[in-house]
């Protein structure tokens, strides 16, 4: 239950920020997007504060014997570039640069009920569903019969 009350804290802290910092505004990242005209550099700010928080709190936590709510840290195992990272990488880009949003900002602005945003999420979570069975297929006809 501590696990569930700290990732709905987590959550709830993380849409606050994003609302606050109007990032669930579509022409805001948009407007961070556009480098040839008007260019809003409100996103590049938010990114960086994050960043000024995040680094030391992570360096902090990972000398940790182990978090708070659980038994290990679950840390990437995979390092480097492959061709899955720079395929997502670009539909991610494509994707974020087409709605002006990214799936944390979608997330937090379906507190709007805006018909597009629940088309987005959706679109996503099917993207992602289809990627993951993607994957799993592959893996497994990889695996020695």
């Amino acid at each position: 239950m501590k696990k569930q009350i700290a990732a709905l804290t987590a959550g709830i802290l993380f849409g606050l920020g994003l609302s606050l910092a109007q990032m669930i505004d579509p022409a805001r990242v948009l407007g961070f997007l556009n480098l040839a005209g008007a260019w809003d550099p409100t996103l590049a700010l938010v990114m960086v504060g994050a960043l000024l928080v995040n680094i030391p709190a992570t360096r902090i936590i990972l000398k940790q014997p182990q978090p708070l709510f659980d038994g290990h840290f679950h840390l990437p195992k995979k390092q480097g570039f492959d061709w899955q990272l720079l395929a997502g990488a670009a539909l991610f880009g494509i994707g974020w640069g087409l709605a002006g949003y990214c799936p944390g900002p979608a997330l937090t602005s379906l507190s709007f009920a805006d018909g597009a945003v629940v088309v987005l999420v959706i679109s996503y979570l099917i993207g992602s569903a289809i990627t993951r069975w993607l994957l799993t297929a592959t893996a497994a006809s990889k695996q020695p019969a």
